[in-house]
């Protein structure tokens, strides 16, 4: 997805920069070329080998430390960085940035950054509400850097408050944000896939269902699959870069929510349905990804059950067709997509699944071809449409839903 990119991090002095290295290691997966410059007292915090293990490149610490024999190593990061990050941003760095202060090679670096720059604070919250900050923030915002809003929460220094840097997954998608959903054309080296779209997605209210549901026994115990959410999360991504109005009905995941999207969150089949049908009407673009249970039990006991009192067997009893609900009342200009999971005859019962649910669009996979299915970062799917079946080979679930969505681009024109 950043294959190409070079992205400059900026590390400075706070108990915080452990999260950068995930987000280092998050952004070499992708295949970006990654440049990490150090701030002296960062290094107090973690040492430089950790970042150069994870990018395969020096890190920087020293304005004076020569790496390239025939260039001015500050001005030479500068010119190549594709987009900049300061993560974590001590109060003292941003004070630099905003004064124009450049003592050391992070900050001389900065200063000839022409690249977007996004700065993430990480400080304790009575510095983080300190006037002079808060005028340093203003003065950077107006000359267009991005101020990444911190986390709320249990702070190192004991105390509770705004002040914590967001997680790298949040970060990861800042940066993925800033540079836009990529250009258009191949998305990997391996596959040869072609996007179209040209904005048909902004402003466009996109609804995605993601995840499992689980369907209790008993307090206790429940029904459930192995979803664990990561594609339709993907596609709520790439949609909320897509610049569309994103809703995310999720069931149980570990999975940190996108940047700009909304998210609903829901245990059972039948909280989603409510949560699904409640927002359908409004919705231009209805993707159905999640795993919903087909079955729950009869009678939900009240109490844990205990074993001995447990039978062989178990009465179940059919959840609602959230997909059929949909396609039974939809709009005559709504677009609404499925997904089919298989294990044999994909295409052929994907495509009965299509006619039988009304949608438009079946995303149909088969969990039994590796790289493919719940749990993995990749996927191997098949768009179908009543014209058409689209194989795509093995891509990231990143890849996969930037093709899905161009290709739902495709059936509003």
């Amino acid at each position: 997805m950043l294959d190409g990119k070079n992205i400059l991090i900026g590390v400075s002095g706070s108990i915080a920069a452990y999260k950068t290295a995930s987000l280092v290691s998050m952004l070499k997966k992708q295949h970006a070329s990654v440049t990490v410059i150090m701030t002296e007292n960062a290094t107090r915090f973690i040492t430089p080998v950790t970042f150069e293990t994870l990018t395969g490149r020096k890190c920087l610490v020293d304005t004076f430390d020569r790496n390239f024999e025939f260039s001015v190593e500050h001005v030479s990061i500068a010119k190549s960085a594709d987009i900049a990050m300061v993560a974590p941003a001590s109060a003292n760095v941003i004070g630099k940035m905003a004064c124009g202060i450049a003592d050391d090679m992070l900050t001389t670096t900065l200063l000839a950054c022409r690249c977007p720059v996004l700065v993430s604070p990480a400080m304790n919250t009575a510095m983080y509400e300190n006037a002079a900050v808060e005028a340093n923030f203003d003065t950077l915002r107006k000359r267009g850097i991005r101020i990444i809003e911190p986390a709320s929460g249990y702070l190192a220094c004991g105390d509770v408050g705004a002040g914590k840097m967001p997680e790298p997954e949040e970060l990861y998608s800042c940066i993925v944000e800033e540079l836009g959903a990529g250009s258009k054309g191949d998305l990997t080296s391996e596959n040869q896939v072609k996007l179209s779209d040209d904005g048909a997605l902004t402003g466009k209210k996109v609804l995605i269902t993601a995840g499992p549901t689980r369907e209790a026994i008993d307090p206790v115990r429940f029904i459930t699959n192995h979803s664990t959410g990561k594609m339709g999360y993907a596609l709520a991504q790439q949609a909320a870069l897509l610049n569309a109005d994103v809703t995310l009905v999720s069931g149980p995941v570990n999975l940190t929510t996108p940047q700009a999207v909304e998210r609903i969150d829901v245990v059972s089949a039948a909280q989603m349905a409510e949560a699904v049908k409640s927002r359908a009407g409004d919705s231009d673009i209805i993707i159905c990804c999640a795993a919903v249970a087909d079955m729950r039990p009869a009678n939900v006991a009240p109490e844990k059950l205990k074993k001995a009192d447990m039978s062989g067997s178990l009465e179940l009893e059919p959840t609602e067709d959230i997909l059929g609900f949909l396609g039974s009342h939809r709009r005559a200009d709504q677009v609404l997509v499925g997904f089919s999971m298989e294990t044999e005859n994909m295409v052929e019962n994907s495509r009965a699944k299509l006619t039988r649910k009304g949608a438009d669009m079946i995303i149909a996979n088969n969990v039994k071809v590796e790289g493919a299915g719940f749990g993995t970062d990749t996927n191997i799917i098949t768009i179908i449409t009543e014209a058409s079946a689209e194989e795509l080979p093995l891509m990231s679930k990143t890849d996969a839903a930037r093709i899905i969505l161009d290709r739902i681009a495709g059936l509003l024109e």
